[in-house]
């Protein structure tokens, strides 16, 4: 088996968090995101996350700090959307160029999963595709993922549907599959045609007879594209707990909620509610919630509410 994690998308939507930095490598309670995923992945499988030439350094660094040898950064030579291969066309163009010939674990780097993948892997079954689903049991949210249909409710794949106007179900895929070698021909050919639809390698599959099965789970899953879906996953992962990094300080505040505190920064005179703040930064005399505070900030005096402050912001 071999894992292959998508970590090369540039993430306008979380700007200015991500302006700078890749998605994957946002620190989620003091952790970076696609840690949680490398630290799961069972400690003989390899894996080759797949970025672009704007994180190179970024992830090369952090890959060095893992206590862990087997795992590959591998560069897409882009700088930007228009010149990106395609999640599938990357995926492909590895599979082919490393000759893979085994079992294929594939992930996307910007979600969180609270499943054990050591689980998930157990659930499979010979030549059978698997997928991890989640049921967010709101009809109205489905309609901003793909959707899984199954067969009377058991766990055999009847079908997809890629952000329904009118979902039939609230199953949906949390990017986390499990690619029998068998399947790696038909991915190779379809992302010729469709390099950029992931998803639609399984619809593919479906249409040539290929049996998938789907493994449903009831952790905490998060898809972090959005500022409302970092600022949740932190209140989950952190636990109304307040994380103070090394050489941090907290003076005479009062901190609510899920509170993270980064390496070096400072905090005095405040009130802080559900606030993660990153390395570097001044806080005083602030009242903050809901708030994100990117490395370098200084601020004082000032009453914010539900805001993303860009590397450096100096205010007032």
């Amino acid at each position: 088996m071999h894992a292959f994690i998508l970590a090369g998308g540039f993430a306008t939507r979380l700007w200015p968090l991500t302006e700078k930095r890749a998605k994957p490598l946002l620190p989620l309670a003091g952790i970076p995101l696609i840690e949680y995923l490398v630290r799961d992945i069972p400690e003989d499988v390899p894996v080759t996350i797949s970025t672009n030439a704007n994180f190179k350094e970024a992830f090369e660094d952090w890959a060095n700090s893992l206590n862990r040898s087997n795992v590959e950064i591998l560069i897409e030579d882009v700088k930007s959307d228009d010149q990106k291969l395609g999640a599938l066309g990357a995926t492909a163009q590895w599979i082919s160029e490393a000759k893979i010939n085994d079992d294929v674990l594939l992930l996307t780097g910007d979600n969180y999963c609270g499943f054990s993948f050591d689980a998930f892997l157990a659930a499979a079954s010979p030549d059978t595709t698997l997928i991890a689903v989640h049921d967010i049991k709101d009809l109205e949210l489905a309609k901003a993922f793909g959707t899984v249909l199954t067969k009377d409710n058991s766990s055999h794949v009847v079908g997809f549907e890629e952000k329904p106007k009118e979902p039939k179900t609230t199953l949906v895929n949390t990017g986390c599959s499990l690619l029998p070698k068998s399947v790696l021909p038909i991915v190779i050919d379809h992302a010729k045609e469709h390099p950029d639809n992931v998803g639609g390698v399984f619809e593919e599959l479906l249409n040539r007879g290929k049996p998938i099965e789907c493994f449903s789970f009831t952790e905490a899953w998060f898809d972090i594209g959005s500022f409302d879906a970092y600022i949740e996953a932190t209140k989950e992962l952190v636990g109304g707990r307040v994380i103070e990094e090394e050489g941090s300080s907290i003076e005479k505040t009062e901190c609510n909620g899920s509170v993270v505190i980064g390496e070096r920064s400072s905090v005095s005179d405040s009130e802080l509610t559900d606030v993660v703040i990153f390395e570097d930064c001044v806080i005083e005399d602030c009242v903050l919630s809901n708030c994100v505070l990117d490395k370098g900030c200084k601020i004082r005096g000032i009453d914010l509410s539900g805001k993303m402050l860009r590397e450096g912001t100096i205010l007032p």
